[in-house]
């Protein structure tokens, strides 16, 4: 028996001229994907509007969002981001954690995304504070969105001995990738080595911040694959950011784009924290930091588009849409043809879900029903017009709707 049937359906990706579809549910999973279902169930009529896959929030740091009201961001063109940051955690609760991670969370859900992997920071001036409570978060919001807790260490690791103890401890609770973010460490490539030594003990996936700054020198890239390459472990790596690939001629940023596709690495690429704080060094001509994914992904790269900061001092504004971060991303780096900007709709769709390995994502007869409805005729024009999510569906049950916008004319 089916529960809904969401009826005139314009599938994301399909041919502009295919048919519109009926999308059938029943027991959280996708019953039917066909014209003109017959069913007593629940319907909601689309009119042709479109219907993706939930959105993937690959890159997010719930832990510290909306913290610019005790933690005010760097006047002027000061680059003391992560210091402002650091003063502000020993003062983190599990309590104050929780609430401001789940009122950022539901931004998330109601922009219409279903599954995020959040970095929390297990340094030893905030501990496992933050990692508790996103624990209990993933737990209480799992009717609507999977939450998936990447440990890292912001602040240096291989100089900080307490900080390898709080990393091996959320390992040991249940985090299921480790990460980190060398450009802050003494011993940039002893700390990738010893991500890389904890993947393998626990078997978890790898998520690193990674060549982050304003010029293409001293990349860590390099590393990262060979070791992707030695351990086996193509297709469960992802690197952060990558504003050094923004610097690259085409030949080498084409070079760039084969070996990771080589190597199994993917590219998570974060334009409005990237955009706020690379450059800050310059005066005039300011260096944008935002890689091209297009241009990885035409090389063979797999990439996606995410939010990154909420409201702190990384990136002092966020809704978290990724339909916005999107489009923002298309303006940087000027793409802005149909195949472009849905390729940049699969970014935050089909490829997002790959990087986190949800393997059974998609509009497809016996996949969940995780779906999102647009205002939209295309993948394309969502991006193009930073379109409104109109409802969204988590393994079948409604999780949020928005009135259409409706002009009054007198």
């Amino acid at each position: 028996m089916l529960d809904t049937v969401l009826r005139g359906a314009r599938i994301a990706g399909a041919d502009a001229d295919a048919p519109l579809v009926d999308i059938a549910i029943a027991g959280g999973t996708i019953a039917a994907v066909e014209p003109s279902i017959r069913s007593d169930a629940d319907c909601v009529e689309l009119g042709g509007k479109l219907v993706s896959p939930g959105l993937v929030e690959t890159h997010i740091h719930l832990d510290k969002s909306r913290i610019v009201d005790r933690c005010a961001p760097a006047a002027g063109r000061a680059r003391d981001h992560m210091e402002r940051v650091s003063a502000v955690k020993p003062g983190f609760t599990v309590e104050d954690v929780y609430a401001r991670a789940a009122a950022t969370l539901e931004q998330c859900i109601l922009n219409g995304t279903t599954h995020v992997r959040t970095h929390v920071e297990v340094d030893p001036n905030v501990g496992l504070r933050s990692f508790e409570a996103l624990e209990q978060l993933a737990t209480d919001y799992a009717w609507a969105v999977d939450l998936e807790l990447c440990v890292f260490a912001q602040e240096g690791w291989t100089n900080v001995p307490e900080t390898d103890r709080n990393v091996v401890a959320a390992l040991d609770r249940g985090a299921s990738v480790v990460g980190g973010a060398p450009g802050y460490d003494p011993d940039r490539a002893g700390q990738i080595r010893r991500i890389f030594e904890l993947a393998r003990e626990y078997d978890r996936d790898v998520d690193i911040h990674l060549d982050v700054g304003p010029s293409a020198d001293e990349m860590d890239i390099g590393l990262v694959c060979e070791l992707t390459e030695r351990h086996g472990y193509g297709g469960r790596v992802a690197v952060g950011h990558g504003t050094k690939y923004s610097l690259l001629p085409p030949d080498r940023l084409r070079a760039l784009g084969e070996r990771l596709a080589s190597a199994g690495v993917a590219v998570t690429v974060l334009p409005a924290t990237d955009l706020f704080v690379t450059g800050r060094h310059q005066d005039h001509a300011v260096v944008r930091g935002v890689a091209d994914a297009n241009a990885l992904v035409a090389h063979g790269a797999n990439c996606s588009l995410s939010t990154n900061n909420v409201l702190n001092p990384f990136t002092p504004y966020g809704d978290c849409s990724l339909i916005r971060i999107a489009n923002l991303y298309a303006n940087v780096v000027q793409r802005g043809n149909e195949d472009e900007l849905a390729e940049c709709f699969e970014m935050l769709t089909r490829r997002s879900a790959r990087l986190i390995r949800c393997e059974d994502y998609g509009i497809a007869v016996g996949r969940p029903a995780d779906l999102v409805v647009w205002n939209a005729r295309s993948a394309a024009d969502a991006v193009a017009t930073i379109a409104l999510p109109l409802t969204g569906f988590k393994r079948g049950r409604r999780t949020f709707s928005r009135a259409r916008p409706e002009l009054h004319r007198p």
